[in-house]
C-alpha cells in the first residue's frame, strides 16, 4: 500500500495545487498533503488549506506546525548573526524551506511512505533544499517533481487546474507568495527583470498608520522577550506582534539581488518588517556591547552561516559549530533599543544597558581621556607608525603615494 503513497509538501499555492491534482489524476497516486507551518498561519487560514487539498483530491491533509522548532534552531542565530543575505534579505524563506522539508521526510519515514513530491521548479533554489533534505534524511525516497519536470509554465498550470474543474484566480496565479514568521517572500514577472517592481496592490500590508510610534525592544542574552512594558513568554510572540506593529507602517519592503545555488542572478521582493527591525535593533546593541574582535569574527562566520544556510546546508555538522560560537557571543548582550516607526520606514534612536561599553570610566570619544595622559597617547601612535615607517624606508624607491 505503501508504495501508491506519496508525501506532498503541500502550501496551497499554485504549484503545489497543481501537484495534488496532477499525482491524484494522472499518475493515480494517494496524495498525502503535508502543510509545514512555520509561524504565521491562522487556524481559519489552515481550515481553508485543508478544504482544498481535499476539493483537489488529497486522501489526506495534515498541517505541522513546526514554528517552535524553526525558532529555536534557525531564527535566533540569524538574529544572534544579523543575517542578511548580501545585506539584504533576512533568509526568510530559505531558511523555513529547510523545516519544511525535515518535517516531510521525517512524515514520509514513519508511515513508511516511498515517494515525496514537491512542488519545485527547476530553476531555483527550492528544489536544492528539498532534495538535499530528503536524501539526506530518507529512506531511499523517489523524488516526484512535476512542475520542474515538465518545465511547466504558471499559466499552463492554471489552464490544467481550470479543465479539471478548479478555477484559479489569474492575477493572483501571476504571483508566487510565500508566507512565514520571518518574512514573506513574493516573485512574479516583474522580478524576472532588472528594472521592475511589484504593483502596489501585490505587497502584502498597506498603509496603515501615518504617524509614527516609539517602541522600546528588550533583549535578554540577545534574544527578544519585551516590547514596551509587555513581556512575552516566547519571542515568537514577541515576533509576530512586531510584524503586526511594522506592517502597519509598511516597514520591511525591499527587493533582493543574489546568486542562487545553481549559478543564475536571482531576484525576489519581500516584507519583513519584524526580521529587518530585530536585526537592525540587535546589531546596534551589539556595538555597544560587543568587543571588537567579537564583533569581527562573528561577522566573518555569520556570513559563512547565511550562505550555508542559504544554499540547502543547514545539515552540515559545521553548522552547529558556528552556531556555538554565535551562542556563546550574546552572554551580555541584555538590554532595550529604543526604535522609531514611521511610514515605510524606521530608526534606531538608541540603547540601554548595563553591559554598555560606551559607559566605562575611561573617557569619552573625541573629547577627554582619564585611564591615560597626552604623553601616553604621542607614545602610542608613534609606536603605530613604526611598522609602516619601516617599510616605507625600505621601499622608498617603489612608494606611490
Amino acid at each position: 500500500m505503501n508504495q501508491n503513497i506519496v508525501v506532498l509538501a503541500y502550501s496551497g499555492g499554485l504549484d503545489t495545487s497543481y501537484c495534488v491534482k496532477y499525482l491524484t489524476h494522472e499518475l493515480g497516486l494517494d496524495v498525502h498533503a503535508i502543510h509545514v507551518n512555520t509561524g504565521g498561519f491562522s487556524k481559519a487560514e489552515v481550515s481553508n488549506l485543508e478544504k482544498k487539498a481535499f476539493k483537489l483530491g488529497a486522501v489526506t491533509f495534515k498541517s505541522i506546525d513546526v514554528s517552535l522548532g524553526y525558532y529555536q534552531d534557525c531564527i535566533r542565530y540569524l538574529l544572534y548573526g544579523n543575517v542578511m543575505r548580501n545585506q539584504t534579505y533576512p533568509l526568510s524563506v530559505s531558511s523555513e524551506r529547510l523545516f519544511q522539508a525535515l518535517a516531510i521526510v521525517d512524515y514520509a519515514n514513519k508511515i513508511g511512505a516511498k515517494k515525496v513530491a514537491h512542488g519545485s521548479t527547476g530553476a531555483g533554489n527550492d528544489q536544492v533544499r528539498f532534495d538535499l533534505v530528503f536524501h539526506v534524511k530518507g529512506n531511499n525516497l523517489e523524488i516526484i517533481t512535476p512542475i520542474r519536470d515538465m518545465q511547466l509554465s504558471r499559466e499552463t498550470e492554471i489552464e490544467y487546474l481550470s479543465n479539471h474543474g478548479f478555477e484559479w484566480n489569474q492575477k493572483k496565479g501571476q504571483y508566487s507568495i510565500n508566507e512565514g514568521i520571518w518574512g514573506t517572500s513574493i516573485g512574479g514577472k516583474e522580478t524576472l527583470t532588472s528594472n521592475e517592481s511589484i504593483p502596489e496592490s501585490v505587497w502584502p500590508s498597506q498603509l496603515m498608520n501615518t504617524d509614527s510610534e516609539v517602541l522600546d525592544l528588550h533583549f535578554t542574552q540577545g534574544e527578544i522577550t519585551g516590547i514596551n512594558r509587555k513581556e512575552y513568554d516566547h519571542p515568537l510572540e514577541a515576533i509576530s506582534d512586531l510584524n503586526g506593529k511594522g506592517a502597519g507602517f509598511v516597514i520591511g519592503r525591499d527587493t533582493h539581488v543574489g546568486d542562487t545555488i545553481i549559478g543564475l542572478k536571482g531576484r525576489v521582493s519581500f516584507e519583513a518588517p519584524a526580521a529587518l527591525i530585530l536585526i537592525k535593533a540587535h546589531q546596534l546593541l551589539e556595538k555597544h556591547i560587543l568587543s571588537k574582535w567579537q564583533t569581527h569574527w562573528k561577522n566573518q562566520l555569520a556570513e559563512w552561516y547565511g550562505m550555508l544556510l542559504h544554499e540547502g546546508q543547514f545539515l552540515d555538522p559545521v553548522m552547529r559549530n558556528i552556531e556555538t560560537f554565535l551562542e556563546s557571543t550574546q552572554q551580555n548582550v541584555t538590554g532595550k533599543v529604543k526604535v522609531k516607526l514611521l511610514p515605510y520606514r524606521f530608526e534606531l534612536i538608541g540603547i540601554e544597558s548595563e553591559y554598555d561599553l560606551m559607559q566605562a570610566d575611561f573617557g569619552t570619544y573625541g573629547e577627554t581621556q582619564k585611564g591615560w595622559s597626552g604623553q601616553d597617547a604621542k607614545g602610542f601612535i608613534k609606536m603605530l607608525s613604526i611598522g609602516s615607517k619601516i617599510h616605507h624606508q625600505v621601499n622608498k624607491n617603489q612608494d606611490l603615494k
